[in-house]
């Protein structure tokens, strides 16, 4: 079963949402010309607040490593996620700062892209159509990999079975924009996201 993660969470009524129906993380946005963006000591408060079991997960693009360090421990993330222009040789740098799971984000247009994604150093790879786009790019893209995945860009309660039918097995599943009301995490479809990816079940193949 494929996990969840909700990004974009900034504010308290939000975390109450999660701890109802968790995920399995949630994303705090610490790129500042995101609307999403959040201060890490904000991210810390909702981070005492969230249930243990859900995750949480910071979301940088191009930070210097002492600010993703500083946001790490004061925030106590679990996991980092860089959406950025980071190379392999920053990762490599960050991990002698940080002793958490590092995801680095790749925007797809072609399958060359699938390709360099394969071969980051990161725990995991996010596969995505762009930076908060919120549109979908072609997921027949992907075809076969062993490597463990984060798959987003434009997903909606509406359109996430269809992914992970096209999608081979996705490691996780994340959403911020498709379960937003008035730039709000909405229940209903928080909900809804969530026990789409939960039931899911592949359609057999015909011959």
């Amino acid at each position: 079963m494929a996990k969840v993660k909700i990004c974009g969470i900034s504010h308290e009524v939000e975390i109450g949402i999660m701890n109802e129906l968790r995920p399995d993380y949630v994303g705090f946005v610490f790129y500042t010309k995101s609307k999403r963006f959040i201060a890490p000591e904000h991210a810390g408060m909702l981070k005492s607040k969230l249930n243990r079991a859900i995750k949480t997960v910071g979301v940088f693009v191009n930070a210097s490593i002492e600010n993703v360090a500083l946001c790490v421990e004061t925030a106590s993330l679990d996991l980092v996620q860089l959406h950025g222009d980071e190379t392999s040789e920053y990762i490599a740098s960050l991990r002698e700062y940080i002793h958490c799971p590092i995801i680095k984000a790749f925007k797809v247009s072609r399958a060359i892209d699938i390709e360099r994604a394969m071969y980051s150093p990161a725990d995991y790879v996010m596969l995505d159509s762009g930076a908060g786009s919120g549109k979908t790019f072609d997921w027949s893209l992907i075809g076969a990999t062993k490597r463990k995945y984060f798959l987003a860009g434009g997903l909606t309660p509406e359109n996430v079975e269809q992914a992970l039918e096209i999608s081979p097995q996705p490691y996780a599943l994340d959403v911020s924009t498709g379960v937003e009301l008035n730039r709000l995490k909405d229940y209903r479809k928080v909900m809804k996201f969530i026990l789409a990816v939960r039931n899911f079940k592949k359609k057999p193949v015909k011959f």
